[in-house]
């Protein structure tokens, strides 16, 4: 009779796989998440679900610290290409954000926001040395890698935006829950028109209208529209914008929604305090409020000046 396996010895294998796994994400979401300008202050954080990797994950830009601005613009002048180098010399001023929410919550979620994750800052570095900045056509080009390489039940939402020290806000939203900004002056959060919020499908659900691979096959019944840039504004010294996954959007019990009463009950109390002790509290209110179902991720954005 052959040889059966023993059990431990599997469950052992299995066990370092994992670790192996972790240790991986743990780099992957090793990457700071503070951030400051003249007038502007950020800092996000991501509670997994049962305190395992899941399926959220933030990545910050920081394009002074991350890339050489100066080198990338002078390469771009020289060749003659003075538009590239000056959108290059624009982006000394902005923090990029992107916040994305697998469709599950397992450590093998998180396996689709690590390829985004590498996919995105891959991506990233083409567009600043092809067109000076990030446009579109990345996330149209994301789009198609994940609608061919995933399963049609695996998705994310997204959204990623670029923060100036105006305090302008420019995103694109992939099915993500909409932005939220909190009025220092009005004490309270305020609507924003519904023409600054487009969206459309999640990252993967549906191809691209233009993806020339997918002309190669038979055409699908449903096709996503491209992408809008979207733009709203912190006016106001104090003004919040708030940016997260469903988690928190989604968390109740016995039929009391967290958001919005208790969230800006919360907000009331804490603004004006740095962005790192904001988010803190929201997040200490949310679990206390309720042990959390999903993973959640949240991003602060305050105007400081």
């Amino acid at each position: 009779m052959p040889d059966t396996e023993d059990p431990r010895e599997s469950l052992r294998a299995l066990g370092e796989e994992l670790s192996n796994f972790q240790a991986i994400m743990e780099h992957v979401r090793s990457i700071p998440s503070q951030f400051t300008m003249d007038n502007v202050d950020i800092y996000g954080e991501t509670i997994p679900l049962n305190g395992v990797d899941g399926g959220d994950h933030i990545i910050f830009l920081d394009f002074v610290q991350r890339y050489d601005l100066d080198r990338l613009a002078d390469s771009a002048s020289r060749a003659g290409h003075d538009a590239r180098s000056a959108r290059l010399r624009g982006l000394e001023d902005r923090i990029g954000v992107l916040l994305a929410d697998a469709s599950g919550h397992s450590s093998t979620d998180a396996l689709l926001t690590a390829m985004l994750h590498q996919a995105f800052l891959t991506g990233v570095l083409y567009e600043l040395e092809m067109n000076g900045h990030v446009t579109a056509k990345l996330f149209e080009i994301l789009n198609t890698r994940f609608h061919r390489s995933s399963a049609v039940t695996k998705y994310l939402t997204m959204i990623y935006g670029e923060i100036s020290e105006d305090g302008t806000f420019r995103f694109i939203s992939a099915g993500h829950p909409k932005p939220m900004i909190f009025s220092s002056e009005f004490n309270c959060f305020v609507s924003i028109d519904p023409s600054r919020l487009t969206t459309t499908f999640p990252v993967g659900m549906f191809p691209t209208e233009t993806d020339v691979e997918e002309r190669l096959d038979s055409e699908p019944l449903v096709y996503k529209k491209k992408y809008t840039v979207n733009e709203v504004n912190l006016m106001a010294p104090g003004d919040i914008l708030l940016l997260a996954t469903d988690g928190l959007f989604e968390h109740s019990v016995g039929g009391v929604d967290f958001v919005p009463g208790l969230l800006q009950e919360t907000v009331r109390r804490v603004k004006g305090q740095p962005a790192k002790e904001i988010v803190a509290a929201i997040l200490e209110a949310m679990v206390g409020f309720a042990p959390p179902e999903d993973d959640v991720s949240l991003v602060v954005i305050q105007r400081t000046n």
